[in-house]
């Protein structure tokens, strides 16, 4: 359903951090993008400065210092002196807080998706999605944190036990560039639900819209410090998981930068949540209704212009049904509306940065090196419109005749590349499905549904859907199994990742000694 923005939107409006239009091109960076102690402020060590693109026009839209030692350490004691306050709030307390954050983001939920838009480079159509999830998420949890409770044992001669939910303290939240603004939402409303304090380091190429999170959680009532935002790099998140005051670091990126992470918390033995990369299956039987089937493969690979860790990319494909699938697909994928990420009908956006298109885009070449096929797609995409004409933008790809050991079906190429592959049984599909070091998600599209339970039990993967693809609700638990991570967001098992269990032993008689 096509969504019609407030008339206001269409109005040039003066944001807090820079100049802003609902135009793509007119954005300029004007404010820093450190927030500590409640207010924006520039790292007292930033000695290294960052340019931030617009991903729709190639456009440099301002710089923004990173983060150094000193930076973060301020933004730690900060962060201490508002959990001693926020921790001692009872649930509910927290919950009217974390409403009031909600509402103000449903009330500028067309100003920060289309600042998400600029910063990123998807249709303002997704963004705005990805802004009702966030606040979502914050009601979800605020509905949890007055429901946080232990546990009561009874023990012989009238005395008892009883546990206690307690929070960690300063959690580290590191986020990817594809969500910005849903990522700080999902690691930051659990966390705070249960108590705790936050520091968020967005990833350097998307680094404006979680400070609009950080001021709406002030506005909203939070213990200045509560939430905070550091800009940086490695480093700076080095300096964030060695930090002996941290309490916990929950990543989500590539497999490789979490290993990291996880080495470097680990000499402090802080628990981590990881939310890495995939490769994720998608089968399709030949009972499928091909229509469902099409939709739910174009939902697995394309949104965010391909580049979600869960996608389904290996769409694994009855061969009864291969040739009339494949032609419908790539149908379809022709018909995908590419360009201004601010308009309408726009479909799909600009990747992220020109480097990762050109990393997709020799992806695709060397699919076809190794005997891939480009059934559509898989080029350079130069918009009409003069100011897109730098901007990042590529055909969303179909590959056919794939092979299982072929880079393109093995490796997270992270961009709007489906390969397809036939299969013929059920057993031969589970073989091919779990070949690879990857578990993220999975799933299956059939009308048998005793074929669907007994495929998605075998699948390896900690998120599966059966008969859709890619739907996120904020209720449901999401995370990986293997090398994509452990650890969960979002769902009632989240709370469990952002606080730890006291156990209290109470003895009512007197008490006998062996000594």
């Amino acid at each position: 359903m096509l969504l019609r923005p407030a008339l206001w939107s269409l109005l040039p409006r003066v944001c807090s951090f820079g100049t802003m239009s609902s135009s793509t091109g007119t954005f300029h960076l004007q404010q820093p993008l450190n927030y500590r102690a409640g207010a924006r402020v520039q790292p007292v060590d930033g000695s290294h400065s960052e340019e931030v693109y617009e991903p729709a026009t190639g456009r440099v839209m301002g710089k923004f210092l990173f983060s150094g030692e000193k930076e973060v350490d301020l933004a730690v004691q900060s962060a201490k002196a508002a959990f001693k306050i926020w921790s001692q709030k009872s649930g509910m307390e927290r919950s009217r807080i974390m409403l009031e954050a909600a509402r103000i983001i449903r009330e500028r939920r067309e100003e920060i998706a289309t600042m998400e838009t600029i910063n990123n480079g998807k249709s303002i159509f997704e963004a705005r999605v990805d802004i009702d999830i966030s606040w979502q998420c914050l009601e979800y949890y605020a509905g949890l944190a007055g429901a946080i409770a232990g546990q009561h044992v009874q023990l012989p001669g009238g005395s008892f036990a009883y546990t206690r939910r307690e929070a960690l303290g300063v959690c580290v939240g590191i986020g990817a560039w594809n969500y910005p603004f849903q990522i700080a939402c999902w690691k930051s409303a659990p966390a705070l639900a249960c108590g705790n304090a936050m520091i968020y380091k967005p990833s350097p190429l998307t680094p404006i819209s979680v400070v609009m999170l950080a001021e709406i959680f002030t506005q909203a009532g939070v213990p200045n410090g509560l939430f905070s935002v550091v800009q940086g790099g490695a480093a700076t998140g080095q300096f964030l998981c060695q930090h002996r005051d941290v309490a916990k670091v929950s990543f989500t990126g590539s497999v490789p930068t979490g290993i990291k992470i996880m080495e470097m918390s680990a000499k402090g033995i802080k628990p981590v949540t990881l939310e890495l990369g995939g490769k994720s299956p998608l089968i399709i039987f030949s009972d499928s209704v091909l229509e469902n089937a099409v939709n739910g493969a174009l939902m697995a690979n394309f949104l965010t212009q391909g580049e979600v860790c869960c996608n389904g990319t290996r769409v694994f494909v009855q061969r009864e049904i291969l040739k009339a699938f494949t032609e419908e697909v790539v149908k379809r994928t022709q018909k995908i509306k590419i360009g201004d990420p601010l308009l309408e009908d726009t479909r799909m956006g600009a990747l992220i940065s020109r480097p990762h298109l050109e990393r997709v885009l020799g992806f695709i070449s060397q699919a076809k090196e190794q005997g891939a096929t480009v059934l559509c797609g898989g080029d350079p995409y130069v918009p009409e419109d003069p100011k897109l004409k730098n901007g990042y933008y590529m055909r969303p790809c179909v590959l056919g005749d794939c092979q299982d050991d072929m880079t393109c079906v093995k490796e997270e190429i992270f961009g709007p590349v489906m390969s397809i592959l036939p299969f013929d049984t059920e057993e031969e599909v589970l073989e091919r499905a779990n070949n690879t070091t990857f578990g993220l998600a999975g799933g299956v599209f059939t009308r048998d549904i005793q074929r669907a339970h007994r495929v998605v039990a075998a699948l390896q993967a900690g998120m599966c859907f059966i008969n859709n693809y890619n739907i996120s609700p904020v209720e449901l638990p999401f995370g990986g199994y293997k090398m994509s991570g452990f650890g969960r967001e979002n769902g009632q098992a989240a709370m469990e990742y952002y606080s730890q269990l006291k156990t209290v032993c109470v003895e009512m008689g007197d008490v006998e000694s062996v000594f």
